[in-house]
């Protein structure tokens, strides 16, 4: 089962020169929370953002370059990350643009963490048709304990 979790700005703004725009706790809770023990596959940039392997999750970063990273594994395309996993087990996308763009595709789950507030960036989410899939939860929140816009936790299903 393919899971994709990212939080989108509302113009469709993830990011900006390899890292967030902003820091919402309560969204890097959730993250942690949802994805501690399954694996996370992501590519090379959002790996080099995060600085390190992700505590108690399996780390498969996708790359067209050879590297070794410690406490990580590296392939070379999604299709090879996805053929670790075994189809029932649930693996989570975690970024960047282009790894999105090809598994939105093949994501069953959907968990997007709406930020009601635009920024500048220069990486976007890919367009999604939201006609695809059942929103199957949300909670709002009207701001963060020190994050002063609106956001939501929202997880969808793809429709059968």
């Amino acid at each position: 089962m393919i899971a994709i979790i990212v939080a989108v700005a509302e113009n469709g703004v993830i990011g900006s020169e390899n890292r967030l725009l902003w820091h919402i706790s309560e969204d890097l809770k959730h993250f942690k929370t949802v994805t501690t023990g399954h694996p996370v596959v992501m590519g090379r940039k959002t790996f080099e953002s995060l600085g390190r392997p992700l505590p108690n999750r399996r780390n498969v970063v996708i790359t067209r370059q050879d590297l070794q990273i410690e406490g990580g594994e590296v392939v070379h395309s999604l299709d090879e990350a996805l053929a670790l996993f075994s189809p029932d087990e649930q693996v989570f996308i975690i970024g960047g643009a282009q790894i999105y763009a090809q598994a939105l595709p093949l994501a069953d789950t959907f968990f997007l963490t709406r930020v009601y507030h635009p920024y500048e960036g220069d990486t976007r989410f890919p367009v999604w048709d939201e006609r695809e899939w059942t929103r199957v939860e949300c909670t709002r929140f009207e701001c963060g304990e020190k994050y002063p816009y609106p956001f939501a936790f929202e997880r969808y299903e793809r429709k059968k």
